[in-house]
């Protein structure tokens, strides 16, 4: 007769997810080749996409983000809105979501958001709660390094740095494979490294960050101060917004520097030059293969491509006594936060599969272990239903 002795040990709920989560941490290959949506928040847009496992985008939809005044509700409630638009069309498995802010290590809180109202946000709880699949949320800067390593100017790289010139500066490091977050989740803020001390007053609270120098906001501002200063080389783009000023914006002195606008060109020249400072900086300290530059301002492609490749060689540390990093602009466009946090999804997807599959079998055997003792008079295990939702 079997005794108690004689029935295997069924593992703890906690060490099954263990080991899910050890085999987590494998390659992305073994993801399920499933489609998966993701969604880019910006501070003056969310776009959402259905991608599918080799990076296409099958269907997009965008929204404008609700004024940072509101709850963080509204925006959540955007969120949803578009995914489950999606969803009326798509066999959605899991939701990826790149955030403009500082996301936790566990990728569930958006700690802070400059552009949003999110101060420790538990965002992905509440959205996994109203959208009934697995949610991931990241920094939008992870997601868009993370496509650029999957599909774009990174792949094949196993050590790789991305930047992204928009309002500001963000970035991203991949190294074998993997997104290295940091202890607390927000590595990777390279735009408040300071470059000039006692420089530029950042909103950041500090003086002379890199992203006072080279980003969409102060190629804007260099412009829009030559303006208010009737300086006659600002008499091309004082005309085009027919003395306006505010009306300056990035992409139109990007137009005007292709028209051949010296000053537009210049400036433009000025934030290369600053780039490549920084990410000579960032080579002496992380030493990657490859910067792939992507994020609004990089739309100017070799007018600012060019000037950052001559400063980053000028600068960087040891050189030409040292392999030199490729720098190259990203290929994936806007598209990319959204299109790396679908693909980051469906490693959530993945886990969520498996681990619901284990406790299936552990509530099977749990069963054919309750009938064994039950001929013995032993003790009755209870039996959960194997048609329990996942994550119950």
């Amino acid at each position: 007769m079997s005794t108690h002795r004689d029935i295997p040990r069924v593992p703890e709920r906690g060490t099954v997810l263990r080991t899910v989560g050890s085999r987590e941490r494998r390659s992305h290959l073994s993801a399920p080749r499933v489609p998966t949506v993701g969604i880019d928040i910006g501070g003056t847009k969310v776009m959402a996409g259905v991608v599918d496992a080799d990076g296409s985008i099958l269907e997009k939809v965008r929204a404008e983000t609700p004024d940072k005044s509101k709850s963080p509700k509204v925006v959540e409630d955007t969120i949803v809105e578009l995914v489950l638009d999606l969803s009326d069309r798509h066999d959605v498995h899991a939701v990826g979501i790149g955030a403009a802010g500082w996301v936790d290590a566990d990728r569930s809180r958006v700690l802070f958001a400059p552009h949003l109202a999110w101060r420790n946000e538990p965002l992905r709880d509440s959205l996994q709660a109203r959208l009934a699949v697995p949610v991931m949320v990241d920094n939008d800067a992870n997601t868009a390094a993370w496509a650029e390593w999957r599909f774009g100017a990174g792949r094949g790289e196993e050590h790789l740095v991305m930047i992204t010139l928009g309002t500001g500066i963000g970035g991203a490091i991949l190294e074998d494979g993997r997104v290295k977050r940091g202890k607390y989740g927000v590595a990777g803020e390279f735009g408040h490294m300071q470059v000039v001390p006692g420089g530029h007053r950042c909103p950041c609270g500090n003086r002379g960050c890199w992203e006072q120098y080279s980003s969409g906001n102060a190629l804007v501002r260099e412009a829009r101060e030559l303006a208010a200063a009737d300086s006659p080389v600002a008499y091309n783009i004082v005309e085009r917004v027919k003395g306006n000023i505010p009306d300056i914006t990035g992409p139109l002195i990007t137009e005007l520097a292709r028209e051949g606008d010296a000053m537009c060109v210049e400036l433009l020249q000025d934030i290369g030059q600053w780039l490549g400072v920084g990410i000579a900086n960032l080579a002496a300290a992380l030493d990657p293969s490859c910067f792939v530059i992507g994020g609004g301002v990089s739309a100017a492609d070799d007018l600012l491509i060019v000037p950052a490749r001559d400063a980053f060689r000028r600068h960087l540390t040891g050189r030409g006594y040292r392999p030199e990093a490729r720098v190259a602009k990203a290929e994936l466009g806007p598209e990319a936060g959204m299109v790396g946090a679908a693909d980051l999804a469906r490693l959530v997807a993945r886990r969520f599969r498996r681990a619901n599959r284990r406790r299936v079998e552990r509530y099977e055997r749990y069963e054919r272990y309750a009938q064994v003792l039950r001929p013995g008079g032993g003790r009755t295990l209870r039996s959960r239903s194997t048609t329990e939702e996942p994550g119950a």
